[in-house]
């Protein structure tokens, strides 16, 4: 028999209710405000924040939010968190829950950080005696020991997100749901709350986690839910959603990244097109794991340039970087070029896992440290699912597995 899940989402709605109001002018804001007759309400228009969300989360689970901004992700969080209800559906929720949702949330800006950690820990259910156990753990994973007794209002949004992580962490959740707020804090913190999180999961606690970084939801996460205003998209395994929601962010394979990339450069040469070639040197935006792939980069010089150094990088759509090859550091020379031509970067089996790429193209001479022309992330293409039998991480190794077996010694 199965585990029973610790969240479940059944068919949840949840609806916002808003009017319009008309702007109006200091005179009319004046009569109205003196007038008997008051001027009818504009009648209220809804906003489905959520529609039809269902998933499960089991115990142990590290679970994963992922959308564009609005899309519903900080909704289900405080649906979860018991802050909202819902208008349609089930949920249900097995376990104590600690949130951390936004800056300052469940703090009082008059109390100082000490205050504020007992009445968290109050709220939360915790008696006294039980916060002073914890107390000291709390402050010393803060950093926040020389301001401790500061009241919070005078906290930086920093502080308030190391305070804020620290008792969420420290208070034994069952249940523990972190909202994008681990941005605010700097790369050393943050490292240090992903390496909590970590032995947190590795304890066994349930883990909800909102993020724009869809290289961290990788990293931490097993299952996700991505959610596009207010409608779930898909619901799965990391890595097969992930790659899904990378592809979709995306606005078309092929095409420039932006009519406004970044392209700088003196102009001596120009990059005139970046082509993406399958084994026919046919055009293509598609490719499979494991398939030949050409990059050929289209140039015009304007006039005569020796051995200039061609170069490019390929990027996940999360902006992890994967290689940056040039022609130099290859030893190929050029020669001296003028007019049109054309130099390829051919991939015999392209080791990509599936996902959405940019690629940046340049060319510039390294001896001179000038830059002719740069097109930043300006390409792309994407790779689907080929023949591979590596599923997980960025790239498929051209190795194979063997097996020995070792005669036991008479």
């Amino acid at each position: 028999m199965g585990l029973e899940p610790v969240i479940s989402f059944q068919n949840v709605d949840k609806r916002f209710a808003f009017t319009k109001e008309k702007p109006q002018s200091v005179m009319e804001t004046f009569i109205n405000f003196f007038s008997r007759r008051k001027p009818p309400k504009p009648p209220a228009e809804s906003l489905w924040a959520v529609r039809g969300v269902s998933f499960d989360v089991l115990p142990g689970q590290c679970f994963g939010i992922v959308g564009r901004n609005g899309s519903g992700k900080s909704t289900i969080l405080k649906l979860i968190a018991r802050i909202l209800r819902p208008n349609n559906g089930r949920i249900l929720i097995n376990g104590r829950v600690s949130a951390l949702l936004e800056l300052g949330a469940g703090f009082h800006p008059d109390l100082t950080g000490r205050e504020n950690i007992f009445l968290n820990a109050a709220l939360l259910g915790f008696e006294e005696a039980s916060t002073h156990a914890y107390y000291d753990r709390i402050v010393e994973f803060s950093e926040l020991e020389e301001f401790i007794d500061m009241p919070v209002k005078h906290y930086s949004s920093g502080m308030y997100m190391r305070l804020g992580f620290s008792v969420a962490i420290h208070m034994q959740p069952d249940i523990l749901i972190v909202d994008e707020i681990l941005a605010v804090g700097d790369q050393a913190f943050q490292s240090k709350c992903i390496d909590a999180i970590m032995q947190m999961k590795e304890r066994g606690v349930t883990i909800i986690i909102v993020s724009h970084n869809i290289n961290l939801v990788r990293t931490l996460c097993t299952h996700i839910l991505w959610i596009d205003k207010g409608i779930p998209q898909a619901y799965g395994p990391v890595d097969e959603i992930a790659a899904e929601y990378v592809a979709h962010a995306y606005q078309k394979p092929g095409e420039l990244a932006a009519t406004d990339f970044a392209r700088t450069g003196s102009g001596e040469i120009e990059i005139i097109s970046t082509n993406f070639l399958d084994l026919h040197n046919e055009p293509r935006e598609i490719y499979a794991t494991g398939e030949p792939m050409t990059i050929e980069i289209r140039y015009l010089a304007h006039k005569p340039i020796d051995n200039p150094e061609f170069g490019l990088a390929i990027f996940r759509q999360d902006g992890v970087q994967l290689n940056g090859p040039n022609s130099t550091l290859a030893g190929v020379d050029l020669g001296t070029l003028i007019g049109e031509g054309v130099v390829r970067y051919e991939i015999e089996q392209l080791p990509l896992l599936p996902a959405t790429y940019l690629v940046t193209t340049a060319v510039h001479d390294s001896r001179t440290h000038q830059c002719y022309d740069y097109h930043k992330k300006a390409y792309s293409f994407r790779v689907e699912a080929g023949t591979a039998d590596e599923l997980d991480g960025l790239l498929q190794l051209p190795a194979r597995w063997q097996q020995r077996t070792f005669q036991p010694e008479s």
